[in-house]
């Protein structure tokens, strides 16, 4: 809870800018990349939970690992925003 309160305007601006790049990437049109950033989010998330690195490099492990997933849901929502956007 210490880091959401810290980094929470890192946390709207990765999820902001996360809207804006995918909005202006759109839809990758292979599957490997965004497959590829998911399964690291959940590697760095396990890696935050385990403890796995002591000290000022565990802290930025965590910030990592909290702010990647609001980086990766706003690229998400951006890029089907311009797909939705392109259909009509």
């Amino acid at each position: 809870m210490l880091l959401l309160d810290g980094f929470w305007p890192g946390l709207a601006g990765a999820g902001a800018l996360g809207l804006v790049i995918g909005g202006l990437a759109g839809w990758p049109d292979r599957y490997g990349v965004p497959l590829g950033l998911f399964v690291l989010a959940g590697l760095l998330a396990a890696a935050a939970l385990a403890e796995a690195v002591p000290g000022v490099p565990g802290l930025w492990l965590e910030t990592a690992a909290l702010i990647l997933p609001p980086y990766l849901a706003g690229c998400t929502i951006g890029a089907l925003g311009r797909r939705l956007a392109a259909r009509g």
